[in-house]
């Protein structure tokens, strides 16, 4: 009997959660919204949740319930003799106030906008609603963070997805404890997907919301920039994950890395981060519950169904119209399968209806940081609740249904093959024609999304395609693909792309240490290249000049350089010599290569360089510089104007004239030029015929190198295809073992199924293996239970020391025997017996339970027969 004294003692509590309700109003922050989802037994359960939620808790409460929607709601009646807070059942366009209870009303779907729900008319069938699934998932959108989602009793899978959604917006996920809900297959859903933050009986889970919130607050209010939130205590943190999974999470994001160890801070109501790192020390699960919460898989089916249309329709026709035979594809952080499993059906899909004359086949490989989301995906189990966002043809064709949900089939299974891999250190994957990586790089630093990115176009075949999420962009890297569908965010490799970084290979990713360089040291270009040549112009020249580095490339103009230099013909070269005008370049390649050994000044005089508009003549100096530290090396072309002499008009007259006397000595002075051009190229004819001796003995030796290397690898070769062909006999080898053992797996399901005895399989701790189907009629088990000790299960055999004996028989090895009664009537032959491997050896024991009612009615009508027989011997009647 529910006592009336309950409510009055509840609204007398401490009133905290109305200061902090206060707090919440006056610091405008939006007040967060529980969404609860309950189904069979959730009465009950929503009553006790009510029973023990202040009135004045600032919280809104919004209640989804799976209910006949033939019969008129009367949930909201039935809840308000509970609580002080008022329930409402929900109108079209009613908006969400705190301190208030809103009620799903029957056969309707709900979600919520801004704060304001909305009702739906259900779309699909009534054994198919997911109705809790529904509202969570936008009540994730709407309030990210101040969202919290709260799982209580019911049949089947609602509300994992749900609850999935909330997590990935950092909101708060609470479960029912198993053991306290009249049903719990809902509860135990979430909690067996790794998705519930805290589980506690349903009247702790109120004060565990306000105590979250309470300190969540405090938290929030002690806000202060990223790069003061304590990054020593920060850095301790990941010192502790990658002691302890071996992975280092520095290349996360910090704003991620904070939201997420405030979200465990918040459920152990820790305030400072120091105080966490105690924490972490003192318990180690905790460090594996922070490294799942970092991990947090948020996927699912068809994840933005558009965007998959679109590459069903564009991008894959289009691979398979370049390809021929197979192709090959990388999902980068798959979590539990669903994306690598999505390309898998959009591909097989494709090739249906494009019926291309090649056969084709797609390998994928799907790669995730948790090894436990890895073996969940390689299981290909998932909800019933996956009919959310899987079509129901979809459905049909590529799933097999099992009690406990879909299993994914063997054809789109055997296209996939699972790895753990850590992106950010590992090799990658190379040769793809996709490469799907969603909501992965928005959790990490931008520096390293700019190494991925190009690392991604590395790995893909030209006109590979590279499918993003919706929340992630190409940034800098965009001249590396071309956009096929810029709001879908699939994209096309780009071929003729020259990187201005070179490409950074996993390990590279790391950060270096304290006090180790990033870089080799090398000589660093100028910071203010502009500044420091007119400093020097200024102190030593005047005139056009041009500053150029050991090879001759332009690095700076200063003046008017017009006259002397002139744009090349063809591709775009900055190179001093391809643009010296006629005249120039000879003499100028001369006197750099003269300035650069001596380390002095060159001076050309009187050089003649044909321009438009004539014949002009230049003295040049060409310097190189040493100092300042900066410009060393570099080299400094300076050109000085000279007067070009008048042409004078020759005499008729015999005696030679002054003009005549000047031409003579330009004769002269051009053919000693010439002289020096001469002996200059004589003596480079020489250098080079040396080097060509030197580089022709360099190349044989290299040659010679070569066709070493080139047997060894030759070598190399042949026994990297003996050791494939090794491979692929053990691989051969290995699918036959598996077929075998699907067979005998087939075999002994059927075996098992055809006798009619009820088989249970217990380990030495008799917790549940492995059971039977005819099981499920004396134990209320559900294939959940596998793991569980058989001795909580409820039975209907009135044999309460059936563990006793079970103990007996692993201690002595000797068999057990009873004719057992059950609750209705019935008689069971129960046979308990060691499990033995093929090993021999003992690992549990197997009971088995044949149905003898039959046999026992015969027996009692025999017994009553001759009990009948021998009283009419005794009286002495004829029989």
């Amino acid at each position: 009997m529910r006592k009336t004294s309950t409510p009055t003692s509840r609204d007398d509590k401490p009133d905290k959660p109305s200061t902090r309700d206060t707090s919440l109003r006056r610091d405008n922050i939006p007040f967060p919204i529980v969404g609860i989802g309950a189904s069979a037994g959730g009465l009950e359960a929503l009553e006790q949740f009510l029973r023990w939620m202040p009135r004045d808790s600032g919280l809104a409460l919004v209640i989804v319930q799976h209910l006949d929607p033939t019969h008129k709601g009367i949930m909201p009646e039935l809840l308000q003799r509970i609580t002080a807070m008022e329930v409402f059942q929900v109108r079209e366009r009613m908006r969400v106030r705190p301190n208030c209870v809103y009620v799903i009303p029957p056969n309707r779907d709900m979600s919520i906008l801004h704060g304001v729900l909305h009702l739906f008319e259900p779309t699909t069938p009534r054994g198919l609603r997911l109705p809790i699934d529904f509202f969570l998932r936008s009540l994730a959108e709407d309030r990210q963070e101040r969202s919290i989602g709260v799982i209580l009793s019911g049949m089947g899978s609602d509300g994992t997805m749900g609850l999935r959604a909330i997590k990935e917006k950092a909101g708060l996920a609470l479960v029912q404890d198993p053991a306290s809900a009249k049903f719990d297959s809902m509860p135990r859903s979430a909690i067996d997907a790794g998705l519930a933050d805290l589980v506690a009986p349903v009247e702790d889970l109120p004060g565990k919301i306000v105590d979250y919130l309470r300190h969540a607050i405090i938290i929030s209010k002690a806000d202060y920039p990223l790069e003061d939130k304590d990054p020593s205590s920060l850095e301790k943190v990941l010192i502790l994950l990658r002691a302890k999974t071996g992975h280092d999470f520095s290349l996360y994001k910090k704003n991620t890395l904070y939201r997420r160890i405030e979200r465990r801070m918040g459920i152990h109501q820790i305030d400072r981060i120091a105080t966490y790192v105690r924490y972490l020390q003192e318990n180690v699960h905790e460090v594996g519950l922070l490294f799942s919460e970092l991990l947090i898989g948020v996927t699912s089916f068809f994840r933005d169904p558009e965007a998959w249309e679109l590459l069903g329709e564009q991008a894959i026709p289009a691979l398979l119209a370049d390809r021929r035979g197979g192709l090959r594809a990388w999902s980068a952080g798959c979590s539990t399968g669903e994306e690598a499993y999505s390309l898998a059906i959009t591909f097989k899909e494709a090739v249906e209806r494009l019926k291309p004359e090649a056969g084709f086949t797609l390998q994928i490989f799907a790669t995730d940081l948790d090894p436990d989301a890895i073996d969940r995906a390689r299981q290909g189990v998932y909800p019933a609740n996956i009919a959310a966002d899987v079509s129901e043809e979809r459905l049909r064709r590529f799933f097999v249904k099992e009690e406990s949900g879909f299993r994914i089939g063997t054809e789109i299974r055997e296209m996939v093959t699972f790895a753990t891999q850590n992106l950010i250190m590992d090799p990658p994957f190379t040769k793809l024609d996709v490469l799907i990586c969603r909501n992965l790089l928005i959790y990490l630093t931008p520096e390293v999304q700019k190494k991925l990115l190009p690392l991604f176009h590395y790995s893909l075949n030209p006109g590979g395609v590279l499918f993003l999420g919706s929340a992630e962009s190409l940034n800098s890297s965009a001249d590396l693909f071309t956009a096929l569908n810029t709001k879908s965010r699939i994209f096309r490799r780009r071929e003729t792309v020259m990187s201005n970084e070179p490409l950074a290979f996993p390990p590279s990713f790391v950060p270096p240490q304290p006090g180790v360089a990033k870089e080799l040291p090398m000589p660093k270009p100028a910071t203010n290249l502009q500044s420091l040549a007119d400093r020097l112009l200024l102190q030593h020249f005047s005139p056009p000049a041009v500053l150029v580095n050991d090879k001759g490339d332009i690095l700076y103009i200063s003046g008017r350089t017009g006259k002397y230099l002139e744009p090349a013909a063809g591709k775009a070269n900055w190179n001093i010599f391809a643009m010296a005008r006629e005249g120039l370049s000879y003499d100028l390649r001369i006197a750099f290569e003269k300035a650069l050994m001596q380390k002095e000044a060159v001076v050309l005089k009187g050089v003649k360089i044909a321009g438009g508009s004539g014949t002009q003549t230049v003295d040049v100096t060409v310097r190189a510089i040493e100092e300042p530290e900066a410009l060393s090396g570099m080299v400094m072309i300076v050109f000085i104007d000279q007067a070009t002499p008048p042409g004078g008009r020759r005499s008729t007259r015999s005696k030679a004239s002054p003009s005549d006397h000047a031409r003579v000595v330009e004769l002269e002075q051009e053919l000693q030029q010439l002289r020096e051009r001469l002996q200059t190229t004589r003596e480079e004819m020489q250098s080079s015929q040396e080097e060509l001796k030197s580089a022709n003995e360099e190349l044989q030796s290299t040659n010679e190198e070569l066709q070493s290397t080139n047997e060894e690898l030759t070598t190399s070769k042949e026994e990297m295809q003996s050791l494939n062909e090794e491979l692929q006999t053990v691989n051969a080898e290995q699918q036959s073992k598996m077929d075998e053992l699907a067979r005998m797996n087939n075999d002994m399901r059927n075996l098992l199924n055809s006798t009619e005895i009820a088989t249970v399989f217990l380990d030495n701790d008799f917790r549940i293996r492995r059971f039977t189907k005819g099981v499920n009629k004396l134990f209320k088990l559900i294939p959940g239970d596998v793991g569980r000790p058989l001795g909580d299960i409820v039975s209907h055999l009135h044999y309460p020391q059936i563990i006793e004996e079970a103990e007996e028989v692993l201690r002595t090895l000797v068999f057990s025997e009873r004719q057992i009664a059950t609750n209705n009537g019935g008689w069971y032959l129960v046979r308990i017996m060691p499990y033995r491997t093929m090993e021999e050896v003992i690992d549990g024991v197997v009971i088995t339970f044949s149905d003898i009612t039959a046999a026992k009615a015969l027996e009692a009508g025999l017994r009553e027969e001759i009990a009948r027989l021998e009283k009419l011997v005794a009286a002495g009647s004829p029989l």
